[in-house]
């Protein structure tokens, strides 16, 4: 059952079934066809009795009903659950060309003023279908018009009755055609315009949203630096004053060395949240080769029980670096991209590899990659891996990336994300088949390289 489900489901990709509307949209092409087949109803009881045609109520009113019947079984599936409704919506619209074809055969076929109406279908499809599935839409029409101009039942005219000449018949082949393919074309044209556009101001949103919050972040973190300035050094004095008082000997001299050197952290920490964004402005001497940024990036961030290795893989081949090398410089390749190491890709780099040394178990692997178009930065690490129920929505704040871990606010990855995606990084998150996390940051050549050029 599972790989019929998949087959369908590559069908759907192929046929460009699976790009469709929402259930509302559903909703009302179930209510569309509704008025449809009340249409078709009332116009063969007028024909039938006001106007005197004698039709073959039979046969075309158990086409309706058909018609009808197939619409109480979709908004049956509709309400049961949910349904794939670009699927929906393309099988139902192929099944409208389809009765209404059927109609028509028995009821003039082209000569009935109501061919027309074989346009409808494939004009909703233009609106909300994929490109692919419009084009089958009407090539079935145009084969159901092709059909009824050939084959159909004669229109019962009174008296002698009407035989239209063939050349006036084709005429009205051909508008259908014509119109069929100008209405579709230029529908679908301006309905993906809409939709680019539509989609365009959503991801405008979103990245103001993100903004927005990382606004707020910052205002949160300079009122904190202020506040935690002077604990810090309350703190820092009073753990000089206990050094200076226990002998070299004691065993309290190496947590009292930690402290202090941690609260020197934090106070560098605070120092760099006070800094104003103009004293970081790149200079023209500021650029560096990028394995060599990257580096820069994640070497505050080693630990002694966590082995931090950088690989390089560029066009000239690939090598093996640690973290701990004097001179990058001598270390890269002459083909590398230089780039400007910003405030914002030395902390997002540096906020993810911090996050894959603390849940790391042994080792953190961290692939520096670059050929003419782009480049990239993978970062994998051997610990528990993201964690399933929040790994689509990592990169949003207060979304905890990780499993078996306590104490985060879920805000490392969020700030990580919107600081390189600035400098035009896109970024994946996803687990390794063999355990642990992998997080992919690429960026195209053009836009890394953008800051050495302007500088």
């Amino acid at each position: 059952m599972a790989k019929e489900r998949r087959n369908l489901e590559d069908l759907e990709v192929r046929f460009g079934l699976a790009d469709g509307l929402g259930p509302a949209g559903v909703r009302t092409l179930v209510m569309i066809r509704w008025v449809a087949l009340m249409g078709q109803l009332i116009s063969l009881l007028v024909v039938h009795y006001g106007l005197g045609f004698p039709l073959p109520l039979e046969i075309t009113l158990g086409i309706v009903a058909f018609g009808a019947f197939y619409n109480v079984v979709c908004q049956t599936l509709r309400q049961g659950g949910p349904v794939r409704s670009g699927r929906v919506a393309a099988f139902g619209l192929a099944f409208d060309i389809a009765q209404l074809g059927s109609l028509l055969y028995w009821t003039g076929g082209l000569e009935n003023p109501f061919a027309l109406m074989l346009i409808a279908p494939v004009t909703v499809s233009a609106t909300i279908l994929s490109g692919r599935a419009t084009v089958w839409l009407s090539f079935l029409a145009l084969v159901s018009a092709s059909a009824l101009a050939v084959v159909h039942r004669p229109l019962p005219w009174p008296g002698d009755g009407l035989e239209l000449p063939d050349i006036y018949v084709f005429g009205l082949w051909a508008a259908i055609v014509i119109a069929t393919l100008f209405i579709a074309g230029y529908t679908y044209r301006v309905s993906r315009d809409a939709r680019r556009m539509s989609d365009a101001f959503a991801a405008t949103r979103l990245a103001l949203s993100r903004e927005q919050q990382l606004s707020a972040l910052g205002g949160l973190a300079a009122a904190a630096a202020h506040e935690l300035g002077t604990p810090l050094s309350t703190i820092a004095v009073v753990a000089r004053e206990l050094r200076k008082d226990i002998p070299e000997d004691s065993e309290w001299r190496e947590d009292l060395d930690l402290l202090l050197s941690e609260t020197a952290r934090c106070r560098d920490i605070l120092t760099e949240f006070s800094r104003r964004p103009d004293q970081d402005t790149p200079g023209p001497f500021k650029t560096v080769p990028f394995s060599a940024a990257v580096e820069t990036a994640a070497a505050p961030h080693q630990r002694d029980d966590i082995v931090v290795i950088v690989e390089q893989h560029g066009p000239g081949g690939a090598l093996d670096l640690d973290l701990e090398p004097a001179d990058a410089e001598e270390t890269v390749a002459a083909d590398q991209p230089r780039v400007v190491l910003t405030p914002e890709m030395n902390q997002g780099i540096g906020t993810l590899v911090q996050n894959a040394v603390q849940f790391a178990a042994e080792t953190v692997e961290i692939t520096v990659y670059w050929d003419d178009s782009m480049a990239s930065v993978i970062i994998e690490d051997d610990g528990p891996g993201f964690s399933p129920l929040v790994l689509d929505r990592l990169g949003e704040p207060y979304v905890s990336s990780r499993s078996g871990k306590d104490g985060h606010m879920g805000l490392g990855i969020f700030i990580a994300k919107t600081l390189l995606e600035r400098g035009g990084a896109t970024l994946s998150f996803s687990n390794r088949a063999e355990g642990g996390a992998r997080v992919a940051i690429r960026w195209l050549r053009s836009d890394l390289e953008a800051g050495v050029t302007d500088s």
